[in-house]
């Protein structure tokens, strides 16, 4: 008795702390919001034409000299990769032309900063990251409700469809909370991985049902 006390005791707690981290997570959320990765924020940009094979680490050092501690995104760009695309946050003119002198001494260049413009780069919203997951997961959802109401009839139609329902939102919840109070950037790893929850969790739920159904024709034979 004592044993059940104590793990009711224990679920209790860790339902509540669940809870507590969601709703601090979505106060996080509605307040300053979720911290994006840069290539999904409004940045700027400049693209230089080096003219001749370089690689992204010389290219990444160059700017770690001129924008220390800043976030980059440094690719190579065009058909032949000659071209690299450097992006950040914000950069200055400033920042621009030093950047350029750097490379024009290290690859003898002359490229000309008043040639290069700093462009905009507009920011992705975060319903254009997760829309392609949307309909999937929805008609998933649904075939997997449908699959749970017929094989777990016994255990009660309703009461199935909403634990399974109840259960995937507080785990993704949850997951999106752990997100926005840790400041863990959302990027391109981000919906794979909720998405792996969802299955994971979706697994732990067919199992406790699978247990809970098996008690329950137990009970019913030993009538």
């Amino acid at each position: 008795m004592d044993k059940i006390k104590n793990i009711n005791n224990k679920t209790k707690l860790i339902f509540t702390l669940m809870i507590l981290i969601i709703i601090i997570g979505i106060a996080i959320t509605a307040t300053i919001g979720l911290n994006f990765d840069l290539k999904y924020q409004s940045a700027q940009k400049i693209e230089l034409y080096i003219k001749k094979d370089f690689e992204i680490s010389d290219m990444q050092k160059i700017v770690n000299e001129v924008m220390p501690k800043t976030q980059t995104i440094i690719q190579k760009v065009e058909v032949y990769e000659d071209t690299v695309s450097i992006t950040a946050k914000e950069i200055t003119d400033e920042q621009k032309q030093e950047i350029i002198t750097k490379i024009n001494e290290k690859y003898e260049l002359d490229l000309s900063a008043d040639n290069i413009e700093i462009t905009s780069v507009q920011n992705l919203q975060g319903r254009d990251i997760v829309k392609k997951y949307i309909i999937p997961i929805i008609i998933a959802t649904i075939i997997i409700l449908i699959y749970m109401v017929i094989r777990y009839n016994k255990l009660g139609k309703m009461a199935t469809i909403l634990k399974t329902i109840a259960v995937l939102a507080l785990v993704e919840l949850m997951f999106l909370s752990v997100l926005a109070i840790t400041r863990i950037p959302v990027c391109e790893f981000t919906m794979p991985t909720a998405v792996t929850l969802y299955v994971l969790t979706l697994i732990i739920i067919t199992t406790t049902f699978e247990k809970q159904l098996e008690i329950k024709k137990i009970e019913e034979n030993k009538k």
